[in-house]
């Protein structure tokens, strides 16, 4: 695949339907001249949850080792200092919360999908993401928080994190023949090598 063809999913998680933000998420992707390949509603059970964070087969060890890390820059005691059990415990808690509602499930495709959607939605964290990004400019939760509330944080939004995480991740959500292949006008500005044909 070209890399101006890269796909990523996306899935407005249960509180990004509660706060009635689907439309303003969608074209925050859409304005940077992403193409949505496909979308729909769905209410994910807790085992398509688990299947979804497992396509990575170490995440459990890497969400655990990132969540001890973050831990000890706050001068804090980390509940379990095993990191596989740490990520057991936020996959327990994630399983809860995008099993709780509905979620928008959309596939992004365009040059770099997976960096740009990284970028325009900001960090894990949403006190840490940086304003402009939909983190960082529609949620005031925390991880501190969430730790505390014992559950997970509410941050609006999954993006894929590396293109074959992505790859794996819209097979699970998403049939082949979901995935609808089409032209935009637009593509000739953002991707033709010459911009031939502006003027008559």
């Amino acid at each position: 695949m070209s890399f101006k063809n890269e796909c990523a999913l996306v899935l407005i998680k249960p509180d990004g339907i509660q706060r009635s933000l689907i439309g303003e998420i969608i074209s925050r992707y859409e304005r940077t001249g992403l193409k949505l390949l496909a979308l729909k509603f769905v209410l994910p059970t807790e085992d398509l949850v688990e299947k979804h964070y497992s396509v990575d087969p170490n995440w459990k060890i890497n969400a655990g080792e990132k969540s001890i890390q973050a831990y000890k820059v706050k001068n804090l005691e980390p509940p379990y200092k095993e990191a596989e059990k740490m990520g057991e415990v936020i996959l327990e808690r994630l399983k809860k919360y995008l099993s709780c509602g509905p979620v928008v499930a959309m596939v992004w495709q365009g040059m770099n999908a997976v960096g740009v959607i990284k970028k325009i939605t900001g960090g894990t964290d949403p006190l840490a993401s940086n304003v402009g990004t939909i983190r960082g400019d529609f949620t005031l939760d925390s991880c501190t928080v969430a730790d505390v509330d014992d559950r997970a944080v509410r941050n609006l939004v999954h993006a894929s994190g590396t293109p074959l995480e992505a790859e794996k991740e819209i097979s699970l959500w998403f049939k082949p023949e979901e995935l609808i292949q089409y032209s935009l006008v637009g593509e000739s500005i953002l991707y033709d090598v010459n911009l031939d044909g502006i003027l008559e």
